[in-house]
């Protein structure tokens, strides 16, 4: 691993991917060493800010952001994913390494973390991949209002369903629930409405961005998308070059 720079100094470590290893990219997405709850939000976009093209993040990603995305999986609590992006990008139950398992465990922590999904609607089909594809039971953060009959079959399915509010799941109920249920390490992998409202309601610690070398043009929303506007003054930690015009960057909240 090549490093230049110093974060300590504002600066950030560029780094060159060759010849990473699985505890190097540990070491430069470890979460602070701290009690209190952090939020990291994790997104591939284009140069041009888009995050998916026809309508899908598949088409911009690449092997070492597949590896980066595997490993702050690992390194989480809880993954944290709207509905819409569930249904989007057909997520199944998250799959972590064996040896991650293994470090996992030796860290207090669960084997592996379960999906949070945000539908206040409970809009999500008992039989897609993400009840019948998964290890871990997900976890549906939903609302009073939802459907009783879509709550039944999610919770026959195989969901914890949890209610948050009367009509809406606001940031503070499901900052409340998931570090209740001891996830303070939480990891949001979108969509940009999800991690916009975390943003506008100032719990975004951290925003992990692989940048494309590609222009695609048209009208795909970008990483954050809220009526609220809001400005998180953040400091980049480090920014990894790839031998195939990749870039990934950390980027985290100024204290």
């Amino acid at each position: 691993m090549t490093i230049s720079g110093t974060s300590g100094a504002g600066i950030p470590d560029i780094v060159g991917a060759a010849g990473l290893t699985d505890d190097d990219l540990a070491d430069l997405y470890a979460y602070p060493d701290t009690t209190e709850p952090r939020v990291r939000a994790n997104f591939v976009a284009s140069v041009d800010g888009a995050i998916s093209t026809n309508g899908s993040s598949t088409g911009l990603t690449s092997p070492l952001d597949q590896r980066v995305l595997k490993l702050l999986r690992s390194l989480a609590d809880v993954v944290l994913v709207g509905a819409a992006t569930i249904r989007i990008e057909d997520y199944r139950g998250i799959r972590i390494p064996e040896s991650w398992q293994q470090r996992r465990k030796i860290q207090g922590l669960e084997p592996i973390p379960p999906l949070a999904v945000v539908s206040g609607r409970a809009d999500i089909d008992p039989g897609s991949r993400l009840l019948t594809d998964t290890i871990v039971p997900p976890i549906i953060l939903t609302t009073a209002a939802a459907s009783a009959a879509a709550k039944r079959d999610l919770a026959a399915a195989g969901a914890q369903v949890v209610e948050l509010g009367p009509d809406r799941v606001e940031t503070a109920a499901i900052m409340d629930t998931l570090v209740g249920l001891g996830m303070r390490r939480i990891l949001c992998e979108g969509g940009p409405s999800l991690a916009g409202q975390l943003a506008a309601d100032d719990v975004l610690d951290e925003l992990c961005v692989t940048t494309a070398p590609t222009v695609v043009c048209g009208d795909a929303r970008r990483i954050t998308h809220t009526e609220r506007p809001a400005q998180l003054r953040m400091d980049c930690k480090h920014i990894i070059f790839d031998t195939d015009g990749f870039q990934l960057a950390r980027w985290a909240r100024k204290p």
